[in-house]
């Protein structure tokens, strides 16, 4: 019925692409007018764009001859044309929604077409990409089409002082990572003066990789962390304990949730073990944790899977790219049982000075757009969480590849002898082959079955991460076998007949270049340097020289069908499935794709259904047997539907609970701005005052309305202890009688009027406003700080109010938002304590710093500040620490 219907009225894809091929038309219309234009006539669109723009016109109407611009400037400077199907994923960006594009298909240029028009407001478009190497990358590259439209290109990459990532974001366009945009405005929001901030309002983001950015990384919070003073010994102990314990006997695990929990014997032999009476206690709830994280690091997280152990540090393993996190550590004390656990040195925990996730990081930006090579088959989730629809963009040319219906065995021992027979019989022939695994053990696995056959391959996994780049490239090559455990934004095309820029930059390693000198030579900077200008020559002579072989070569693999794609079982996403399948057919290449399954594997011993089971036993087959049956692969999918589905559940959870946070978030935020802004506080103390007086006198006069009742003394005594001086407030016995709560709050108000002015005039107007900024903000930092700890312990704990049959998220958002109730009570009492006990000798020092991070999780690393001084050679070491030459690193900006 379905398939009907859309044969009747067409997908809603398509007939939003026919809409959105009337706005191309109009671009291509424009074409040879704006070819007809000299060099200087299209730079001086862009100020009349700017013009038409204050004039009342939108970006919208804008657009068709901004984009024809662009797509002109491209091809005089690059030499690179705008196909159309490029410029209706630039008309579906600037829309605010995200383009699907097949890998091959020039994302790159095409995020050129509505950074240029949004740049015309002048508010600031930031391009997040993966990594530093793509950012600089791009920034070069395309920064040319920008630059020679008279528009600013930033950089924010890692390592940068404060002074260059405020030029960069100043800038039209800023290219950057996911990490550095994140971590920036965290600081921003730890900062004491406004000076020292370095991001401008969040106006307009274009995410490559947009699944990997805003799904996969979504689940792990950016955090800038500082040294927490808890021992590590606990960890220790609970690691010796767990050793003990018996599967299924004292502990039971349910691989499908990814939990595991002590049994009723398990729970008897940690409190002998450990000598306490109930594991239950709140007292114990510290070692209850401790013992919980143990067994998860023994049971659940397997080495060469989630993580690896490289130069004594427990680095983890992106499940979906394959990529070593460097700097990334779990959270919740996991990290230190699995450091416990495999034996290296166990690092301190933290305190979280602040945190974000990228989910609400992103939310903020005015609009937000993204592309990548699959995200249709999430775009339920892009939609409730971000508001963001799929556009599906066509391909350029048309897509060829062939997949082939998976292939199913029994076991696992038989589905790899299968593997690997096919991988021999491509290989004999000289086809091309990609494997993908989903384990760095699977593809160890594998290796050792190919050296057995003799046959030569390459490994990309975790361990061999530094090469990643480069294998990749050539994994096109006339004979290649190439192994990969996951294949998500790997960012780099493989081309058929092997890639010549990777082959000259290799020939040129031998010669005796640097990796400095070969980036420069490969990069798009505009550069005098005599050495690099000769290095690029270099460079191209080689390239020339190697395109030629690997055109013949090309050639030759497209005679026997391109790329073939092996999986070597189905991920839990069908997107990462896809991604690898779309390494193959790029650009109307040939190609093909294959999936081996075995009923042994993880998604389906766990997700598969009863249906694929009882159809396997009824065929009764062996085990070398395969099955090739399309109504299997179907049963598959669902399985993989399934579980997508229950993740996104996860992560919408998840975010139900960040969401809280999050308000609260930008509640201290938005104050913090308003502080830094150089605000006149004197108001906002004395309603602090107000507040406070109020607070106490309901607190000391309790619901009675007789003033002979209620605890005048304690009220004073306690206004005294918090901010008023010894003896200031004088009430009679004989005026009691006629008091009432708004003459006594007035009484109060006047002593603490009069006490505030006598600081003023003691101090210095001046100095009084100055400190008042400082102490505010310095107690409104630790008060944060102190709240991002107890909420965390809160959520930890909530989940048991399930079992009183009360929602734990409706749980932590009504104690949460009387937690930050009591922060802001704790911030103002604070405040004004500190405030009328000021005694300032001098002016108060400039430039403090309230919170200062140490050390931070998902790749915060702190560098050296580079104190400008003494005459730096450009080809010294950077001073900052960073390894490279002063004019690659600080000294760019110089």
């Amino acid at each position: 019925m379905v398939s009907f219907l859309k044969k009747l009225l067409g997908d809603s894809n398509e007939r939003e692409i026919k809409r959105l091929e009337k706005i191309v038309d109009r671009i291509e219309a424009l074409e040879p007018a704006v070819q007809a234009l000299s060099d200087s006539q299209l730079r001086e669109k862009t100020q009349e764009f700017k013009r038409r723009l204050a004039d009342g016109q939108t970006l919208d109407d804008l657009l068709p001859e901004a984009f024809a611009v662009v797509r002109e400037a491209a091809r005089r400077v690059l030499g690179m044309r705008h196909f159309r199907v490029q410029l209706l994923g630039g008309i579906v960006l600037h829309q605010g929604r995200i383009a699907e594009m097949k890998t091959g298909e020039g994302k790159t240029l095409v995020a050129t077409l509505p950074a240029y028009l949004n740049a015309l407001t002048g508010k600031g478009v930031h391009i997040v990409t993966v990594n530093d190497y793509l950012a600089r990358r791009d920034s070069e590259w395309m920064g040319k089409i920008y630059r020679f439209l008279g528009l600013s290109v930033g950089l924010i990459v890692h390592g940068l002082s404060p002074e260059q990532r405020r030029k960069s974001y100043a800038a039209d366009i800023t290219y950057g990572t996911n990490n550095e945009f994140g971590f920036d405005y965290l600081r921003d929001n730890m900062v004491i003066y406004k000076e020292d901030m370095v991001q401008r309002e969040l106006n307009y983001a274009i995410i490559d990789e947009v699944d990997s950015i805003l799904i996969d990384e979504a689940r792990t919070p950016l955090i800038i962390s500082g040294p927490a003073e808890k021992s590590t010994d606990l960890y220790y102990h609970a690691n010796r304990f767990v050793l003990q314990l018996k599967k299924d006997v004292d502990y039971e695990v349910d691989e499908k949730a990814h939990t595991v929990h002590l049994t009723e014997e398990g729970v008897a032999k940690a409190e002998k073990f450990f000598g306490v009476e109930n594991l239950a206690d709140p007292e114990n709830i510290t070692l209850s944790h401790h013992i919980k994280q143990a067994l998860k690091a023994h049971a659940l997280m397997k080495r060469d899977r989630d993580y690896v152990v490289k130069d004594g540090q427990v680095i983890i393993v992106d499940e979906f790219t394959g990529r070593l996190m460097m700097g990334r550590r779990y959270s919740d004390g996991l990290h230190q049982a699995i450091e416990v656990k495999e034996g290296v040195k166990v690092e301190r925990e933290s305190k979280t000075l602040a945190t974000i996730t990228f989910q609400n990081y992103f939310r903020m930006y005015k609009k937000l757009a993204g592309m990548t090579g699959t995200a249709k088959t999430e775009e339920e989730e892009f939609k409730t969480i971000y508001g963001l629809d799929v556009v599906v963009i066509p391909t350029n040319k048309p897509m060829i590849r062939k997949d082939y219906n998976d292939v199913i065995y029994l076991t696992k021992e038989a589905k790899f002898r299968a593997v690997v027979e096919e991988i021999a019989q491509r290989y004999a022939v000289g086809q091309p082959v990609l494997v993908g695994t989903v384990s760095i053990e699977t593809s160890e696995m594998l290796s050792e079955m190919l050296k057995r056959r003799g046959i030569p391959h390459q490994v990309l996994n975790a361990k061999y991460h530094e090469k990643e780049a480069e294998i990749i490239a050539q994994a096109g090559k006339y004979k290649a076998v190439t192994i990969a455990t996951n294949m998500a934004g790997r960012g780099t095309d493989i081309l058929l007949g092997g890639n010549p820029e990777f082959m000259a930059k290799k020939e040129m390693r031998k010669m005796g270049y640097s990796e400095e000198l070969i980036s420069c030579a490969t990069g798009f900077e505009e550069v005098d340097d005599p050495e690099v200008l000769e290095a690029r020559k270099v460079y191209r002579e080689l390239y020339d020289k190697f395109k030629v072989e690997t055109d013949k070569e090309r050639e030759k693999v497209v005679a026997l069908g391109g790329l073939h794609v092996i999986g070597t079982e189905r991920h839990e996403s069908r997107r990462i499935d896809n991604q690898l399948r779309g390494r193959a057919g790029r650009q109307g290449d040939p190609g093909s794709s294959r999936f081996y399954i075995s009923l042994e594997d993880d998604l389906m011993r766990l997700f598969g259904s009863d249906k694929i089971k009882s159809i396997v036993q009824a065929l009764k087959i062996d085990e070398d047997q395969p099955i090739e049956y399309g109504l299997l692969s179907k049963q598959i999918e669902q399985a993989q539907k399934r579980v997508e589905a229950r993740n996104f559940d996860i992560r919408k959870h998840v975010l139900q609970y960040d969401n809280v946070m999050n308000v609260q978030r930008e509640v201290i935020y938005s104050q913090r701005r308003r502080v830094l802004e150089g605000e006149n506080l004197r108001d906002a103390i004395m309603e602090m005052v107000a507040t406070v007086v109020e607070n106490a006198i309901s607190m000391y006069t309790g619901g009675v309305d007789h003033p002979e009742e209620w605890n005048i003394r304690g009220l004073i005594e306690y206004l005294e202890e918090l901010f008023l001086p010894k003896g200031s407030i004088v009430i009679q016995d004989s005026e009691i009688p006629g008091l009432t709560r708004e003459s006594l709050k007035a009484k109060i108000m006047e002593v603490a009027e009069a006490t505030y002015r006598k600081l003023e005039e003691e101090n210095g107007p001046e100095n009084m406003r100055e400190a008042e900024r400082v102490i505010l903000l310095r107690v409104v930092d630790k008060k944060w700080m102190d709240h991002i700890d107890n909420m965390e312990q809160l959520r930890q704990g909530i989940g048991l109010r399930a079992y009183g049959h009360r929602d734990p998220v409706i749980e932590y958002q009504i104690e949460g938002y009387e937690m930050f109730e009591e922060m802001i009570r704790s911030i103002q009492e604070e405040t004004i304590s500190l405030l009328y006990r000021l005694r300032i000798k001098d002016n108060v020092p400039k430039r403090e710093k309230v919170a200062e991070p140490v050390t931070a999780t998902h790749g915060e690393v702190v560098r050296k500040p580079v104190v400008r001084g003494e005459k730096i050679g450009r080809n010294d070491p950077c001073p900052c620490g960073s390894g490279k030459k002063y004019k690659k690193c600080c000294g760019r900006a110089v």
